[in-house]
């Protein structure tokens, strides 16, 4: 008996492994990488090996002495050689601006020479390297495990003396866009629910044949790619859109003082609250299927008005279909991308498309990696607190 039950347990276990292992390759092994790449920076270090090592000594103050400037030259001229200095130079340009050029005019006027003082020769083909800020961005630069990444992402950095500290008003960009971010999905799932519950509450309490119909309207933009979607907002909101000639053909405004309603946060809010709308609505739908229209009749019957009976026997019983929505709507807005690109515009551009932008353009994936593990970390806070104050227990999503 002990062996059937290890064995019907093993095969059950057995089925799982396909969807284990889709996990583990699609979600968990990119997760893990993301989180390791934010922390995790070995190319300076691997490349200036002999330079990074002398600079443990250094004060971090005074001009580092001969055998640093002997050992920097060096492994500039064989990197030259390796065509591998642009790397270099731009996670150095990083922290301190202009190295890049420095360190790639430095390695090309050194390439074929071997003076007797390598300090005097680093210095006549950059003057830069007679300061000592560039040879901190040096130094940090080559470190090969950082919290500098995750620094930058909440808009702090560190002094000469290696103190954390905030970065000036100007500099500050990431946490305002993370701000404007979580702001954006909690009033996008706000208009979601005022939007999507009413039309779920019709559709639940229909009949057969028009609630089909309503799904079917509801299900209609999931057929329909979201480009497309995204691309319709476009026609509709500019400034010579539908949308727009219609306010002047009723007089609601002139040809003159047209609404802006793209490429700014209105146009962002109005896309993204469409495009989310269902996934709001199916839940509601599915839990208000579940309350039986007769409670509301009953409550009538005993002398509740339809708000009293609304507000104590219909809107407990939706709670969960409330909390899932919601949920679902958050996680999707807080990470969106194509829409915000799209017709947001400076104004209108979210976390994720700064994201994108580290990732696509300035190639720094360390950064982007720490943004996106400070956007997960939120999310996770959210969901924590989401799950004390409601309880995911009593979500249902069918």
């Amino acid at each position: 008996m002990a062996l059937s039950l290890a064995a019907a347990r093993f095969r059950a276990a057995a089925l799982t492994l396909p969807l284990v292992a889709f996990i583990g390759v699609t979600f968990l092994a990119p997760l893990g990488t993301m989180l390791v790449r934010s922390v995790h920076e070995p190319l300076v270090a691997d490349s200036l090996p002999d330079t990074l090592a002398l600079l443990d000594e250094w004060d971090g103050t005074s001009i580092p002495g001969e055998k640093v400037f002997r050992a920097l030259g060096l492994e500039f001229q064989e990197l030259h050689k390796q065509r591998a200095l642009g790397g270099v130079a731009t996670r150095v340009n990083r922290l301190e601006t202009g190295m890049r050029s420095a360190v790639i005019r430095t390695a090309r006027k050194l390439r074929d020479v071997n003076p007797d003082s390598w300090k005097e020769a680093v210095i006549a083909a950059d003057p830069v390297w007679g300061e000592a800020k560039a040879w901190r961005a040096l130094q940090q630069s080559g470190e090969r495990y950082t919290a500098r990444h995750f620094l930058h992402a909440l808009d702090l950095g560190q002094d000469s003396v290696g103190k954390v500290v905030l970065q000036p008003p100007d500099r500050r960009i990431y946490l305002p866009l993370l701000g404007r971010t979580l702001a954006v999905s909690i009033v996008i799932t706000m208009l979601c629910l005022i939007l999507g519950y009413p039309v779920a509450y019709l559709i639940a309490n229909s009949s057969t044949s028009k609630a089909n119909l309503l799904l079917l309207l509801i299900l209609v933009p999931f057929w329909t790619s979201l480009l497309v979607r995204t691309t319709s907002w476009i026609v509709l909101l500019q400034n010579q859109g539908v949308i727009n000639d219609l306010l002047v053909a009723v007089g609601v405004t002139t040809d003159e003082t047209r609404f802006p309603m793209i490429y700014n946060m209105t146009g962002t809010l109005v896309a993204m609250t469409q495009i989310l709308l269902p996934f709001m609505v199916l839940p509601l739908y599915a839990v208000m299927r579940t309350i039986s229209p007769s409670q509301m009749r009953a409550a009538a019957a005993l002398g509740a008005t339809f708000r009293q009976a609304f507000v104590r026997v219909y809107w407990p019983q939706s709670v969960p279909g409330v909390a899932a929505g919601s949920l679902l709507v958050f996680i999707l807005s807080i990470g969106y991308y194509i829409t915000p690109a799209l017709v947001g515009g400076r104004t209108g551009q979210l976390i994720s498309n700064l994201i994108a932008y580290h990732m696509q353009q300035s190639l720094n994936w360390g950064l982007a990696a720490a943004l996106g593990a400070v956007l997960l970390g939120c999310v996770a806070l959210l969901y924590c607190l989401f799950n004390r104050l409601v309880g995911i227990e009593r979500m249902r999503f069918t």
